[in-house]
């Protein structure tokens, strides 16, 4: 099962137009939980969904619009680290979507830099 925990960028597309979006997802087990926050006036959303394998749906409520929801559902990369999918309204309110997690580049860059670093502090203790 993928895990998808953490912090999120991406974009939806609507009648060819993009927005973006950052995301925080919590997953426990297969249970996702969370917040959205588009780059538009409808502002923050939660969410509440499920993960199957690399299969994911859920359902984005925003705050500002509480009658209004978006229902998504996507596949995640091999890798655990990009999701592609589908988001819908109603017939005539869908598109795609697509995310990638914003922070693998820092978390590699931390530990390089921590690796490479770290026999210096032991050899400063010492």
């Amino acid at each position: 099962m993928a895990e998808l925990t953490g912090p999120w960028l991406g974009t939806y597309w609507q009648a060819s137009s993009p927005t973006r979006f950052e995301a925080t997802f919590v997953q426990a087990h297969n249970s996702l939980s969370g917040r959205i926050v588009d780059d538009n006036s409808l502002g923050e959303a939660q969410l509440q969904g499920q993960v199957t394998g690399r299969y994911i749906t859920f359902a984005k409520k925003y705050f500002k619009k509480s009658s209004y929801t978006v229902q998504y559902t996507g596949t995640v990369s091999e890798d655990g680290n990009h999701i592609n999918g589908q988001w819908r309204v109603d017939a005539k309110h869908s598109g795609p979507w697509e995310a990638h997690r914003s922070d693998n580049d820092l978390s590699q860059e931390l530990k390089t830099i921590l690796a490479k670093n770290a026999p210096e502090l032991a050899s400063a203790k010492g």
